[in-house]
């Protein structure tokens, strides 16, 4: 059988999930899952899907059995909670007023978007591309990096995700979507993600990191010579954190040999880090940025590049060109959902609530030998299990057990790398909120280290 890569998430074949189902799934929704499984086109991490959902609400999902869950994954759309009634009455409101905007034509709502982002965004960042999704505007970004610099090369992160689609599974680095997909962008360079606990390079054997995974990014760029843009998350969504140095010195590389930094921040832009943008908490600024998922309010479909202005270098051609590029009503909801974080100071929550959340997290740890590791920045969580924590060989097995547990508790995440569960509420989140589910990790984890 096929080893199942698990870097992106928990997938969809195994048979803790076929349990799952059978003891929590009532026949009224088996019927929905068999025919949703008949009508679209299998594929791992989605279809066959899980369960069903009828509504959902600020932190929670409800499924068609009424059982509620709070979402800790969300698909990073849910900064401002699902169902946020200011973005619905935003997107009621512009449905009267402008339902669409033909090429060739602009709008109010998009161009008050565009100066909104240009506002809120660090620096120069003052010029702006708006698509339906995150991969398409990765695409964007790397095109006008090609266009601004003359070069074509990437370089880019293993266990990276931009996307799904041929040029973003290019720069990404993970093999579920790459393996066995015939040839992808030429150029795109790879290196080890800053990840001090497996670090590649042997940082922890050393004492911890020293930066060795930064200065081989410069070793690339010296010996490449024409690399366009180095091409990153500021953080992986599993995460991994790497010190604000890292990033600095990237920064002051990149400068040095002419290439452009673009961070992809489509899972965690708009507050979710304790920063309005993640690479604020890193004191650097790219070249470009691009955001996406929550920027439509978890409603809308709509991501955004935001590049330097002197990047405004290529209006001779066509970057994006998309049907929806300057949509009213998702321009709409983006400022509708840009607009109740700042009001509702959601930014100074997830940057309160995550620190008390990683404090619970590291007393947890302190308690629970399956926990390997624990790490966070704002409301961006991530435990690791392992079976042992002289060796850190990933338990696997337990993260999707301790997953499917939580579960049936009312609480779903999402595992990354395997045996990491991921946690990323809706920035509304309550610490009493945060607090239950916290409890209910904790008595799972206890649940399955007994057995």
């Amino acid at each position: 059988m096929q080893k199942l890569h698990e870097s992106e998430g928990d997938v969809n074949i195994s048979p803790r999930r076929d349990q799952w189902q059978k003891d929590n799934i009532d026949a009224k929704s088996q019927a929905l899952l068999d025919e949703d499984a008949r009508y679209f086109l299998k594929q791992s991490l989605s279809t066959p899907c899980l369960n069903t959902i009828r509504s959902c609400d600020g932190v929670y999902i409800e499924d068609m059995q009424g059982r509620r869950y709070m979402d800790f994954h969300g698909n990073n759309v849910h900064q401002v909670g699902f169902a946020n009634p200011d973005v619905i009455a935003a997107i009621k409101k512009q449905l009267d007023e402008l339902s669409f905007c033909t090429r060739r034509y602009t709008n109010r709502v998009a161009v008050n978007l565009a100066r909104k982002l240009a506002e809120i965004a660090p620096g120069n960042l003052n010029k702006s591309l708006f698509c339906p999704g995150g991969a398409e505007a990765v695409g964007i970004a790397i095109k006008l990096a090609r266009i601004a610099t003359g070069r074509h090369k990437t370089i880019s992160m293993w266990d990276s995700f931009h996307g799904a689609t041929l040029d973003a599974i290019s720069i990404g680095g993970e093999a579920i979507f790459r393996q066995d997909m015939g040839p992808l962008l030429p150029g795109t360079e790879h290196v080890p993600p800053a990840d001090e606990y497996r670090c590649v390079f042997g940082c922890s054997d050393r004492g911890g990191c020293d930066l060795t995974c930064a200065n081989y990014v410069e070793y690339i760029l010296k010996k490449e010579g024409d690399i366009a843009a180095v091409i990153s998350e500021p953080i992986r969504s599993t995460p991994y954190i790497p010190k604000p140095e890292y990033w600095q010195r990237i920064r002051q590389a990149c400068d040095r040999h002419g290439a452009l930094l673009i961070f992809d921040e489509i899972p965690h832009a708009l507050g979710r880090t304790g920063k309005m943008f993640t690479f604020e908490n890193f004191g650097v600024t790219p070249d470009m940025v691009v955001i996406g998922k929550g920027l439509g309010g978890g409603i809308f479909p709509l991501a955004a590049i935001i590049a330097h202005e002197e990047l405004d270098v290529a209006a001779d051609r066509a970057l994006g060109h998309y049907t929806h590029e300057k949509s009213p009503v998702g321009c709409a909801a983006a400022l509708a959902t840009i607009e109740y974080i700042e009001r509702h100071n959601l930014v100074a929550h997830a940057r309160d609530l995550g620190k008390y959340s990683l404090d619970r997290l590291h007393e947890m740890m302190e308690r629970h030998p399956l926990i390997g590791d624990v790490r966070g920045l704002g409301l961006f969580l991530g435990i690791e299990l392992v079976q042992n924590r002289d060796t850190r060989e990933r338990a696997g097995d337990e993260a999707e057990a301790v997953m499917y547990a939580a579960l049936s508790r009312g609480l779903s995440f999402k595992t990354t790398m395997g045996n990491i569960l991921t946690l990323t509420p809706a920035l509304t989140i309550t610490k009493k909120e945060m607090d239950k589910a916290l409890d209910i990790i904790e008595a799972c984890i206890a649940e399955i280290e007994k057995k």
